[in-house]
């Protein structure tokens, strides 16, 4: 399951904050399970019964990003946003989506929406860093995956944030010799 897909639970939550999280115990138990279809059957009922609920829509997101319906998972996270539009994990999570989806300018956008919200942190960062790195714009890919890599994430992000690293020095270097023996 993605980093972003289990945040924890709100810290002084408002009594309706805190009836929509506990709407969603069972769903979240059954994607800690990485039972995902079975949580969307529980997030479908959670929204019937109250389709205000943020959390339900962030988790079908969780739910429908893991079993490969990024279109659906989209609007699932932007459900989440029209109505908690604070949600740091579900902005995050948004600028993944739209970015593998092709939507880079979008991505962009909403990553530094999340960065703004929260200066300095790693999963913006993150964030940021690769819709910059699909738009093209290298240099300001390194200097946000940099910044990220400054953070100490997990393992598997750090290595995964290197080898692209890695393969950007790769291109670079090689265009700078080809262009070098064009010269002579």
């Amino acid at each position: 399951m993605n980093d972003n897909a289990r945040p924890p639970a709100p810290t002084s939550p408002e009594p309706q904050d805190a009836a929509y999280w506990d709407a969603t115990d069972e769903a979240r138990e059954l994607l800690n399970e990485d039972r995902f279809k079975e949580a969307l059957i529980e997030l479908r009922r959670v929204l019937e019964a109250d389709s205000s609920n943020g959390y339900a829509f962030y988790y079908t997101g969780v739910a429908l990003y893991e079993i490969a319906e990024l279109a659906p998972a989209r609007d699932a996270y932007r459900a989440c946003l029209t109505t908690m539009p604070k949600h740091l994990g579900a902005r995050i999570a948004y600028a993944h989506v739209l970015r593998q989806l092709g939507s880079h300018r979008e991505a962009l956008r909403e990553g530094l929406a999340a960065l703004s919200q929260a200066p300095g942190d790693g999963d913006c960062l993150h964030a940021v860093g690769l819709a910059y790195h699909a738009r093209g714009d290298m240099t300001s890919a390194r200097r946000y995956l940099d910044a990220f890599l400054e953070t100490h994430p997990e393992l598997e992000a750090t290595l995964e944030v290197r080898t692209l690293l890695a393969t950007m020095t790769a291109v670079d270097d090689f265009r700078d010799r080809r262009a070098s023996d064009d010269d002579n």
